[in-house]
């Protein structure tokens, strides 16, 4: 794989019947896999301890080695690349994160472009751009060590480092799973904005089906052994669970799930009521999703509330009501 063939896009990757069998196990960790990852989407592996999320996903860079069946990206099978620079042009976030400790934030984020042979000028610009793109300060953060930095610091910094040389796949194993729920929900939300701006294709293995639900373009729900129980977006598998297991798997409360992939500002509201500037009206921001309108109204007691856009005007109207109606009709009436 050529740093000139990976780079600036987004790559397709596809699980082509994978197994894998460890020596003296009977039972596969992962079994007959088969699913398409189109590019530039976020593919959430997840299932119960044993479920192969995380074997499958290291499949993908030959962290672990494919048994049978076969890993593409873009139709060229993984087993056919050099193992080094397979591994160098694919981005890498971890938990643990795994900095340096002895190398400087920029020294961390620029190590993949320096193996690449990148100039200087070229590895300091496109630290200062990452450090900007994840919100640390270029001046003041990147001359700091990882000791200095908080959790949440450096697992922006991790990011970054996995960006760097501007990949066309990311692997993302339980990147938030270390960090505070505030930091955590921070994150997943840059991360969600830094995506629509970056387009990657990305493969994100968490244990939190909320997680799962929020991050993901696609689920792959995995079954103990490593087989497939569901493969879709998160709104499909929430309306129609493919079984029982996976029913269970995302929960009974899946309707209030459902509303969280919801905005305020995608819903068909009522009108705004003549008196919506009342400041005693209970309101919300067009951009709250419809689980957090939804608990707003219960928690202060109201049947509706007004709905204001970036600028404070009022837009319309929510009730208990509509909510109602938008799950009982599948969101029909959400807008196109």
């Amino acid at each position: 794989m050529k740093a000139d063939q990976t780079s600036g896009d987004a790559a397709e990757i596809v699980f082509d019947h994978v197994t894998k069998l460890y020596r003296g196990r009977q039972q596969a960790a992962v079994n007959d896999l088969s699913l398409v990852i189109p590019a530039g989407e976020i593919c959430v592996l997840i299932g119960p301890s044993g479920g192969g999320k995380t074997t499958a996903m290291k499949m993908v860079n030959r962290l672990i080695s494919i048994t049978a069946g076969d890993i593409t990206i873009d139709g060229k099978s993984v087993k056919k690349f050099d193992l080094t620079e397979l591994r160098r042009n694919i981005g890498y976030v971890i938990q643990q994160i795994g900095l340096f400790p002895h190398m400087s934030v920029e020294g961390n984020i620029g190590t993949v472009p320096r193996l690449l042979g990148w100039p200087r000028q070229r590895i300091r610009d496109r630290v200062r751009e990452l450090l900007d793109l994840v919100g640390l300060d270029p001046d003041g953060d990147g001359k700091r060590f990882p000791s200095e930095l908080s959790g949440g610091q450096r697992q922006r910094v991790g990011l970054a480092r996995a960006m760097a040389a501007d990949p066309r796949l990311m692997l993302m194993d339980e990147p938030f799973g270390a960090i505070d729920p505030i930091t955590r929900e921070r994150l997943q939300d840059d991360f969600l904005r830094l995506h629509k701006e970056i387009r990657k294709t990305v493969i994100f293995v968490t244990h939190d089906i909320d997680e799962a639900i929020k991050m993901g373009d696609r689920i792959a729900i995995l079954r103990q052994g490593g087989i497939l129980a569901q493969y879709d977006t998160p709104e499909a598998i929430l309306a129609n669970p493919a079984d029982d297991f996976v029913a269970r798997f995302v929960g009974a409360d899946r309707g209030l799930k459902r509303l969280a992939l919801r905005r305020l500002s995608e819903i068909e509201l009522l009108e705004a009521p003549a008196d919506a500037r009342d400041g005693d009206r209970v309101s919300a921001d067009a951009d709250m999703t419809l689980r957090d309108a939804l608990s707003l109204m219960l928690t202060s007691g109201a049947s509706s509330l007004v709905v204001h856009d970036e600028l404070g005007e009022p837009v319309g109207m929510l009730t208990v009501d509509v909510v109602s109606r938008l799950l009982a009709g599948g969101f029909e009436e959400v807008r196109a």
